[in-house]
């Protein structure tokens, strides 16, 4: 018995920085980045937030080294050949990727943060770019175009789903009780507004976002 004691006995495990990390995906995940501080990641941990200084200088450094992690292990598949079907990969790809972790989209819109290993989405959005016959600074633009639809439609989804809840959307029950004589299309649509605006579109929006800026 005494024996059994003894093991039970003295420091607790040692925190580590992938230990950091996985919890802080977890709040992001859960609760969102306003949410994370570092008081509320050592609660999290059950430990002191001094304890976590010794391995991160702050929150900024700990959402770069947390990005990071996640940029690495995004796939790298194989892109089509064609110039405008590569764009449309990549750039679905990002959606789609940024989709599963919407707490980066915020992250990334709201500063200057970045995850240098992720920018091989900008190298070859704006390589097929060229390749469709563009020059650089055109190029770039079609990029940030893209880019600004990915953001601007990720983030307006991440705040609805939170601000929702699971209660119907003020603008669906609005558009609901529409009449003819004054908004005839809004009326024509009231009955499927919701579920229309449930779709998910991003493939086709991104496809004809593309061809547009690519005419």
């Amino acid at each position: 018995m005494a024996q059994d004691r003894a093991k039970g006995v003295g420091r607790p495990p040692r925190l580590t920085l992938e230990a950091i990390l996985a919890a802080a995906d977890r709040i992001l995940r859960s609760e969102g980045p306003e949410k994370l501080s570092m008081r509320r990641l050592a609660q999290e941990l059950g430990s002191a937030p001094m304890t976590l200084y010794y391995h991160v200088r702050d929150k900024d450094e700990l959402l770069l080294l947390l990005m990071e992690e996640q940029a690495k292990a995004l796939p790298r598949p194989e892109l089509p050949e064609d110039p405008r079907e590569r764009l449309l990969a990549v750039a679905a790809l990002l959606y789609e990727e940024l989709a599963e972790r919407l707490w980066i989209v915020e992250v990334l819109a709201g500063g200057d943060l970045i995850a240098p290993s992720a920018l091989w989405f900008v190298e070859e959005m704006i390589d097929a770019a060229v390749a469709c016959g563009n020059p650089p600074e055109r190029a770039l633009f079609v990029y940030r175009s893209i880019w600004f639809y990915i953001v601007g439609d990720l983030t307006i989804r991440v705040k609805g789903a939170r601000r929702r809840a699971g209660v119907p959307a003020y603008e669906d029950r609005v558009v609901a009780g529409m009449r003819g004589g004054t908004h005839p299309r809004l009326a024509a649509l009231a009955g499927r507004w919701a579920e229309l605006n449930a779709r998910d579109t991003h493939r086709e929006a991104l496809a004809a976002l593309i061809d547009g800026l690519l005419r």
